[in-house]
């Protein structure tokens, strides 16, 4: 945990009342068409990896600073986007608490306000470098984002409901809903639903979230409001919440316990375990995979790092396969929960093919394996990938 996390918080004004009403009205529409043109770099918004539900991924080689721009988020949804008028939506606080609680969207953002810089990364980010091809959404490197994302601490609502002794966990509960038909089936139609261990969901940067880069969170990630875990995979962060219920025993539903888990080696019994923590991991921007280069010319290898509950410290970059590595720039200061940019000079010397390899180290000694274990099934995928390039 960072020690210097509170002094990373800052405090924003609430955005104006009739702001979110225009947006809730528009910002369908408005986000589609952003998501839709092409961004800057000549990149198109975000790339599609299933139409409905909606499942777009962010063009790693479009990266260009430490915030991902919203109309480039990659987007993760399960189900249909759900529907939540602002007058209508309700956040309920129950279990074993002493006050239930129930909160309309004005009294939410009637509460302090805190903004925090986090990396969000889909547990299967990188799936489709597995082979043989698995199962799931074939993500290729942009599961992945950075934003700053404003909201009420979750700590502030568990202590206005007063949490009691006996609880160990918070579940999270969307209004996306739906059957899952493929194996393993749901048992009908469930929602999306998850936990947390209590001690990380009274971390002081675990947030109920209703802005997204200093703008209300679009449908497409959460409208009205979500939560955002940092250091942990994207499935953590539940889009649409509308139940927070403190229980007494650990949650087993089927998002905790079937998918988004793995196996965990438990004095040498396979025991099935939610994912949680990110796993540390650099990924190469550019060049692009058989991107032309040209010899005895300088090219500026770039990309990002992140990793869960610690800091990189390290990132290494090779232009021979891995036989050997070179240590690359990090880039601007250490962010607790955000992704740290990174680049390295390379001027190939004479003309053919190279695999360039990007590993990332943190502060705890932690650095990216060479494969990927399958206990790990298709998720928390951190090994270290190769990008071929032609040098003429």
């Amino acid at each position: 945990m960072h020690n210097s996390f509170l002094n990373t918080l800052t405090f924003l004004p609430m955005p104006d009342a009739t702001d979110i009403n225009h947006f809730n009205k528009h910002a369908s529409a408005e986000q589609s068409a952003a998501s839709a043109a092409p961004a800057a770099s000549g990149f198109p918004g975000l790339i599609t990896r299933e139409t409905e539900p909606q499942n777009l991924e962010f063009p790693f080689p479009s990266l260009a600073g430490r915030l991902t721009p919203t109309s480039q988020f990659y987007i993760r949804s399960h189900f249909p986007i759900p529907d939540l008028p602002v007058a209508s939506w309700r956040l309920v606080i129950n279990g074993a608490v002493n006050n239930e609680l129930t909160l309309t969207y004005d009294e939410l953002r009637q509460l302090p306000a805190t903004t925090v810089s986090a990396t969000l990364e889909c547990a299967g980010n990188g799936r489709a470098r597995l082979a043989p091809k698995p199962k799931g959404l074939l993500w290729e490197q942009g599961a992945v984002g950075n934003a700053e994302w404003t909201g009420v601490p979750l700590t502030v609502l568990l202590e206005r409901a007063g949490v009691k002794a006996e609880a160990v966990e918070v579940i999270f509960e969307g209004a996306d809903r739906g059957e899952v038909n493929e194996e393993p089936k749901s048992p009908g139609a469930i929602h999306f639903a998850r936990s947390l261990p209590l001690a990380k969901a009274q971390q002081a940067e675990v947030l109920v979230v209703y802005a997204m880069n200093g703008q209300p969170l679009p449908p497409e990630h959460g409208f009205p409001v979500r939560l955002v875990v940092p250091g942990w995979y994207g499935m953590a962060s539940i889009k649409w919440l509308t139940t927070i219920t403190v229980s007494t025993v650990p949650f087993e539903g089927y998002w905790q316990t079937i998918e988004y888990a793995y196996w965990q080696r438990v004095q040498g019994h396979p025991t099935m375990v939610p994912v949680a923590e990110m796993q540390v991991k650099a990924e190469i921007a550019r060049p692009m995979l058989h991107e032309a280069l040209a010899a005895g010319v300088p090219y500026r290898v770039h990309g990002a790092a992140w990793t869960g509950e610690s800091a990189i410290v390290k990132v290494e970059v090779s232009a021979d396969g891995g036989s050997s590595w070179q240590p690359a720039t990090l880039l601007e200061k250490n962010v607790p929960f955000t992704w740290r940019l990174w680049e390295y000079q390379w001027t190939p010397a004479i003309a053919g093919r190279y695999k360039l390899l990007a590993r990332a180290t943190d502060e705890q000694g932690q650095t990216q394996p060479s494969e990927h274990s399958k206990d790990r099934r298709t998720y928390m995928i951190n090994r270290v990938a190769s990008v071929e390039v032609l040098v003429h």
